[in-house]
């Protein structure tokens, strides 16, 4: 059987890092749920469970967080106007959660937030939640 990494490490009940992220100056985060992990895996509390066991990290909640970022494969490249409108509405929801790095499970959906922060000129982080909890492990 085939596991989704969020959802395996939360299976084997993964140890928690002692150390947290504050000293890496980007506690507050939210979490982007990507269309393939939430609607066709249905790994939703999984990402989330991980990012809350990191000491020092707030997570916030994303307006619409399940909703899509306008990536979708190749939906920006074959559909660029609609998926512009919805990258566009995903950085306004997450520009009100103040969070300054945002988490996202996919890497398409790292491009598109990548690339909407960019054209935004928001000055924030846009990670996998792995990288995250390596990154709280790291400095234990």
């Amino acid at each position: 059987e085939v596991k989704d990494m969020h959802e395996w490490l939360v299976q084997i009940k993964v140890r928690s890092p002692k150390a947290g992220v504050q000293s890496l100056g980007h506690e507050i985060v939210t979490y982007h749920e990507s269309c393939h992990l939430t609607h066709g895996q249905k790994v939703v509390s999984q990402p989330r469970q991980l990012l809350q066991a990191i000491p020092g990290l707030k997570l916030v909640g994303l307006p619409e967080a399940s909703w899509c970022c306008g990536s979708a494969g190749i939906y920006n490249l074959t559909q660029p106007e609609m998926a512009n409108d919805l990258l566009a509405r995903k950085i306004k929801h997450i520009r009100s959660t103040g969070a300054t790095t945002v988490a996202t499970g996919n890497p398409g959906c790292l491009l598109q937030l990548i690339s909407g922060a960019a054209k935004e000129g928001l000055q924030m982080r846009v990670v996998h939640p792995i990288t995250l909890l390596a990154e709280a492990y790291r400095v234990e």
